[in-house]
């Protein structure tokens, strides 16, 4: 079990406490069964970052309190320095560093992503979250998939989609792929 499920779990908890919600309300907000939705709350399952965003827009609470338990400080402005953002472990082949986590009242959520190789003939899968994406290939090969439609990214190439269409990411060749991705 990873410690930051561990801590994102429990903060959800204690926002379903605080606000009186059911966790089969959060569960259905987050399209999910309410066996999935507590084993997020026990720590034991990627609590995923656009559902986490989900239910932070939903009650009203920062992100960054749900993901790293501080609630941002900056309105006018906030600097993240190269490889200074706060980090959002997924799984060991997946990674979010928040390139904005002490703006507060954000309208959009960047990140710098890095995503390892899979072994061969490995895949992700598919997934869908609200609002649109804007992903830049910084380093590295990026395969997209959006519904069956597949595609290359190389670096410098960006791609701004649907994000309720299901899509996955896949790094090509035997290197990590690092893009940044903006979700509203």
């Amino acid at each position: 079990m990873e410690d930051s499920f561990v801590q994102i779990g429990a903060r959800l908890r204690g926002l379903r406490e605080v606000l009186d919600i059911p966790a089969q309300e959060v569960a259905d907000l987050c399209n999910i069964t309410l066996e999935h939705y507590e084993k997020i709350e026990r720590g034991e399952a990627d609590p995923s970052v656009f559902r986490l965003q989900k239910i932070s827009k939903r009650y009203g609470i920062d992100l960054d309190v749900l993901m790293f338990g501080e609630e941002p400080r900056m309105d006018g402005y906030f600097v993240t320095r190269k490889d200074q953002g706060m980090l959002v472990e997924r799984r060991s082949d997946y990674r979010y560093q928040s390139l904005a986590a002490g703006f507060r009242m954000r309208k959009m959520e960047p990140f710098m992503v890095e995503v390892a190789p899979l072994p061969e003939g490995e895949r992700r899968g598919l997934n869908s979250h609200d609002g649109q994406e804007f992903d830049v290939v910084m380093e590295g090969t990026l395969e997209l998939t959006i519904e069956s439609h597949t595609m290359v990214l190389n670096e410098g190439d960006s791609i701004y989609f649907d994000a309720t269409r299901k899509h996955c990411m896949h790094a090509l060749g035997d290197k990590p792929v690092k893009f940044l991705c903006i979700v509203d």
